[in-house]
């Protein structure tokens, strides 16, 4: 006798991975806080001038590209406004979702792309875009891309694009403020550069903190990488909730778990393949990886 399925309310799910994704980015914020502790006991002179500096052009950097997100990606993939008359049936499937669920309608674009794909991006609901490749839209049926513009559609309401901007800025700061620091001790003046005034002390604290500097901006950079695993599994679950239909989703996902990498993805910039609802390169799942299995993902929805 089969044993019978543990069910889960896409509810927990969704409470569950948003949980998750905050704790992560404590993690993160955590981090901060000591590498930032670390470099001031060694440069108490100059570490805001060091701090201010991480902060201002990490800040820059990514709010240039917030408040473009969605004109960099569509470029990048040489997307093109849908037509209502030519994708009548991904316009319907936009438009009764929205509906259903309260959200103002996003802008549309078509990708001319074999493969089953879509991502969302824009900075909140009020602009957002919504991208589905051409693939998608001749292989899945209505259901299917009812489940997967539902996935885009949780990314939009669930502030996706802003909370891993946030996270972004975080970790560009460590980023910036590690290499900062690391390039300084060239020019000597560290007050744990040796000396014995100091002493051992000030030695270990050094020896600290360039340890600190080196694995602090690997270590959030995996912890990026699982939040953004954490607001994919999220998204599923959210979509079973404006679809009320999981199996659609579930079968979307088994149809682009048999494809294979095709010369097309050579064209999609790396730099926005996180945004997709599954790595177009197909490259295999690790420690780094922006998406969790999609495998992991089925089972998840089928136990909903």
């Amino acid at each position: 006798m089969p044993k019978p399925i543990d069910r889960i309310s896409f509810y927990d799910q969704i409470a569950r991975n948003k949980r998750n994704s905050i704790l992560l980015v404590i993690i993160i914020f955590a981090v901060f806080i000591l590498l930032a502790y670390v470099i001031g006991l060694i440069y108490q002179d100059y570490f805001f001038f060091i701090l201010i500096l991480g902060i201002i052009i990490s800040i820059i950097y990514v709010l240039s590209t917030y408040y473009n997100s969605d004109k960099i990606a569509l470029a990048s993939v040489q997307a093109k406004p849908a037509s209502r008359e030519k994708h009548r049936m991904l316009y319907n499937s936009v438009e009764g979702l929205c509906l259903a669920s309260g959200m103002p309608m996003p802008k549309i674009y078509v990708m001319e792309n074999s493969q089953i794909n879509a991502f969302a991006t824009g900075r909140d609901p009020q602009h957002s875009v919504i991208c589905v490749t051409k693939g998608a839209l001749e292989k899945l049926d209505k259901q299917e891309l009812e489940g997967v513009i539902g996935h885009e559609l949780s990314h939009i309401a669930n502030y996706d694009i802003r909370f891993m901007t946030l996270v972004a800025v975080m970790v560009g700061m460590i980023a910036i403020i590690s290499e900062i620091f690391l390039r300084s001790l060239w020019f000597g003046g560290g007050r744990g550069g040796g000396g014995n005034r100091e002493g051992k002390g000030n030695a270990i604290i050094l020896i600290i903190g360039i340890l600190l500097a080196i694995l602090a901006p690997i270590v959030v950079w995996l912890v990026q990488m699982a939040i953004s695993r954490k607001r994919e599994f999220a998204a599923d679950a959210s979509s079973v909730k404006f679809t009320r239909y999981p199996r659609g989703l579930i079968n979307a996902l088994k149809e682009i778990e048999k494809e294979h990498p095709t010369n097309e993805s050579k064209k999609i910039n790396k730099a926005v393949a996180p945004l997709f609802i599954s790595d177009p390169f197909k490259k295999a799942v690790e420690l780094g990886s922006t998406h969790p299995p999609i495998s992991a993902r089925i089972r998840a929805l089928e136990r909903m």
